[in-house]
């Protein structure tokens, strides 16, 4: 008997969207979504770099200096601001699950933080939209490769 590998072809398409919906993130957050948040108890508002977006939840990134930084505990509540004008933006609270230190490209030191949304606070329905037209954008969209002529009249 031979071995034959069989090709799982609903995985092969899932993991083409998920890449499509990973790389679309990426030019999403550095070139449209701004995020800031608030996390301590006076206030603060400082830029975080989102990393990564989901239905439950979402990763971002802070720098880090291991020998003057705090880390967030499990638990903690972050409110977070998702900018889409200079002036507008979508509030949401997430619960912090995991933390660890990551060497961004650029040589420097991040705390990475994976978070929880919490679903029952009303601004929530507007990012799940948000969230389901990555979604759907990664598994409906196709790529530009030049091939295909456009006249205009």
């Amino acid at each position: 008997m031979s071995d034959f590998k069989v090709l799982d072809f609903n995985k092969k398409k899932a993991d083409t969207i998920e890449q499509k919906r990973r790389a679309f993130n990426r030019i999403v957050f550095q070139n449209f979504l701004g995020a800031y948040s608030v996390i301590d108890d006076n206030g603060s508002i400082y830029p975080v770099t989102m990393v990564d977006i989901a239905g439950d939840g979402c990763s971002f990134q802070v720098p880090w200096n291991p020998r003057t930084d705090k880390k967030l505990a499990q638990g903690f509540e972050v409110n977070m601001r998702m900018y889409f004008t200079n002036a507008s933006y979508i509030p949401v609270i997430m619960s912090v699950r995991h933390g660890k230190e990551v060497l961004g490209k650029d040589g420097n030191t991040y705390m990475q933080y994976g978070c929880e949304f919490d679903k029952s606070v009303a601004s929530f329905e507007a990012m799940q939209s948000f969230i389901d037209f990555i979604y759907k954008f990664a598994e409906h969209s196709a790529i530009d490769k030049g091939d295909t002529k456009v006249y205009f009249k």
